[in-house]
């Protein structure tokens, strides 16, 4: 354990070499006080529930106090190895009801790593406990599902960071700095954004037993209950609208807050989609296989493609964004970036920044991200930041919000074939009651939606 605090150490005396002062201060990581103990718990102990705790606990000496998933599996597991990081040796106490959890013990922060269809409910109850959260992206699964998160967390002033990495990874934050900042790509009138990865399961497992270690019926919570046919851990669950918003709502969200995030840009003024399952038909998957999303904002179109089949447009860059300007075009993804002048300028790129040398635990953890693993440490960092020095993280939940209400309405544009306008105001689409009533999906007895007209 010392050689792990050791490393945290390391990793806040030396992140200057991987950023600029400005870029760390910007982030919020230069400001962070180390000098209270926080109070953590976990909903939602899975692979990435856990990754993200781990990246928490890697850069503060942390109490990890309680956690919850209805896994049994699943929540043994994560309380074994969380005890073996924590400087204590404790094994949190462990729950598969997160209400439960939320009343019996007093939290700072909460981290919640649950399937889409539960993250309003869950990010709304942990802030009325008295906690802050780092919720991972999307943040909703329908429009007023996200607006009612961000209500509450103004109303009771709570800090929510979204898991959106990208605002905190280091060589995009180069690329902000050097490209976009400096005006290097002149006049920005077209943004182009993918996801190739054949990441749609589409099979065709028979229906089954629940296994007893398995609470399928809180799994599912206010989702509508699918007859059980497979565990929904390790991505089968993504594959239903039921429970998520497809590739758009998961990679396309990723790249889409990105994009708005170097161009500050905020809602589009109107979104239009089509696309639908073209090729992958055999199976039992709703979600798109195919799909192509305009965000229009003015003198700008930011164009998302998807295809869960065939091959990338570029290999190098299979899930990625592209800002076209009139001096040059800025290339972007989780592994790199590049800058490609017109005419004779300068061609600047970076890769990804690993930290393998000051993190050798990562090379050991299963399933690790490792490109990902210092976004995430850097996200934690601006998350303390802002807890303890009362300022909007970098990922705030309004900017989640944004981004993921953006590709909602991009799957009903989809559905309605018709382009959408969102009025964030007044909670509408504007002159479409169809699509307003769309808003907001039904949640399932005896759980209530948190968004109250």
């Amino acid at each position: 354990m010392a050689d792990l605090n050791l490393n945290r150490r390391k990793f806040i005396q030396n992140t200057s070499a991987v950023l600029t002062l400005s870029a760390l201060q910007t982030n919020g990581l230069a400001f962070t006080n180390p000098s209270k103990n926080l109070r953590v718990g976990l909903i939602g102990a899975g692979w990435y529930g856990k990754s993200d705790l781990f990246r928490l606990m890697q850069v503060r000496d942390i109490d990890v106090v309680a956690i919850c998933d209805v896994d049994n599996n699943h929540l043994q597991e994560a309380g074994k190895l969380i005890s073996e990081r924590q400087v204590s040796r404790k094994i949190p106490s462990l729950y598969t009801d997160y209400r439960k959890m939320l009343a019996e013990h007093k939290f700072d922060l909460v981290l919640i790593g649950t399937p889409d269809h539960w993250h309003a409910r869950q990010a709304i109850d942990t802030m009325r406990a008295g906690a802050h959260i780092y919720l991972q992206k999307p943040v909703s699964i329908d429009v007023l599902e996200g607006e009612a998160i961000l209500q509450a967390a103004r109303k009771l002033n709570k800090k929510v960071q979204v898991g959106t990495q990208r605002r905190s990874t280091s060589h995009l934050l180069d690329a902000k700095q050097r490209v976009i900042d400096q005006g290097l790509l002149g006049k920005i009138s077209q943004v182009e954004m993918c996801c190739y990865y054949h990441m749609r399961q589409n099979g065709n497992p028979p229906l089954q037993p629940v296994p007893d270690f398995l609470d399928y019926e809180m799994w599912t919570g206010p989702a509508p209950l699918r007859p059980y046919d497979s565990l929904p851990h390790g991505g089968w669950w993504r594959t239903f609208m039921e429970y998520g918003n497809g590739i758009t709502g998961d990679m396309g969200m990723h790249m889409f807050d990105a994009v708005r995030w170097l161009l500050q840009l905020k809602w589009p003024n109107k979104i239009s989609a089509t696309g639908g399952i073209f090729v992958q038909k055999g199976g039992k998957s709703n979600v798109p296989d195919t799909q192509t999303a305009i965000f229009e904002y003015p003198d700008l179109n930011c164009v998302w493609q998807m295809r869960s089949w065939g091959t990338p447009a570029d290999p190098e860059y299979p899930w990625a964004f592209i800002i076209y300007g009139d001096k040059g075009t800025l290339k972007g993804s989780v592994m790199k970036y590049e800058f490609i002048p017109v005419g004779k300028g300068e061609r600047i790129a970076m890769d990804v920044v690993f930290e393998k040398e000051e993190f050798p635990e990562d090379l050991k953890e299963p399933r690790i991200e490792l490109h990902t693993a210092p976004a995430t440490r850097q996200h934690m960092l601006n998350l303390l930041s802002a807890i303890e020095n009362d300022h909007l993280p970098v990922a705030d939940i309004e900017e989640g919000h944004i981004s993921t209400a953006s590709c909602i309405l991009a799957n009903l544009s989809m559905l309605l074939k018709r382009p959408l306008v969102y009025d964030p105001i007044k909670k509408i689409c504007i002159d479409d009651p169809e699509a307003t009533k769309l808003l907001r999906r039904p949640y399932r007895a005896p759980w209530k939606h948190p968004y109250t007209i």
